[in-house]
């Protein structure tokens, strides 16, 4: 009998989706729950997924101009805590919209009180890192990561909060 493989990451999770509006709440829950099991809190997985969400927003707006059938790629790594690193995740969109100079892609005035336009500031606010990109044929690439707060152990399942002391985790 062979030894299950170990395997230090996790392989990541890859979804080509279409530019419908209809499915980001799909998305926005797988990234949520990647988010919960490597130890984000309640509050940052729902900004994180807000952060998809405006990210998938964008593409499906001004991308593609709103058609419902042009293909996204979705690529989450699930990065878990070890004794080197807090763990996180990297989120990766991927698109064959319009190409775009990544300097020119900056969120509007804040000053300039209106509905809108706030999604850029939202990821940047929200995630560690925010970087666009020209894909090599045709589309744009952003990349959003963000370091889970907690390095002492991997989340278990059930475990839904990042503020649970190490008394209250080993009880559970």
């Amino acid at each position: 009998m062979k030894k299950a493989a170990q395997h230090s990451e996790p392989k990541p999770i890859k979804i080509e989706l279409v530019s419908d509006p209809m499915y980001l709440c799909g998305a926005r829950e797988l990234v949520s729950c990647i988010a919960h099991r490597v130890g984000f809190g309640d509050m940052e997985c729902s900004k994180i997924a807000l952060a998809l969400d405006e990210a998938m927003c964008n593409v499906i707006r001004h991308g593609y101009n709103k058609e419902t059938d042009r293909p996204i790629w979705l690529t989450i790594y699930p990065q878990k805590p070890d004794a080197d690193s807090f763990g996180g995740i990297e989120i990766i969109i991927e698109d064959e919209a319009k190409q775009i100079n990544p300097e020119k892609i900056v969120g509007r005035d804040l000053e300039d009180i209106k509905p809108g336009g706030l999604g850029v500031h939202i990821m940047r606010e929200v995630m560690d890192e925010v970087i666009f990109e020209k894909r090599e044929s045709k589309g744009m690439r952003l990349r959003m990561s963000k370091s889970a707060p907690r390095p002492d152990e991997a989340p278990r399942i059930g475990q839904r909060s990042s503020s649970q002391t190490q008394a209250q985790r080993q009880v559970s």
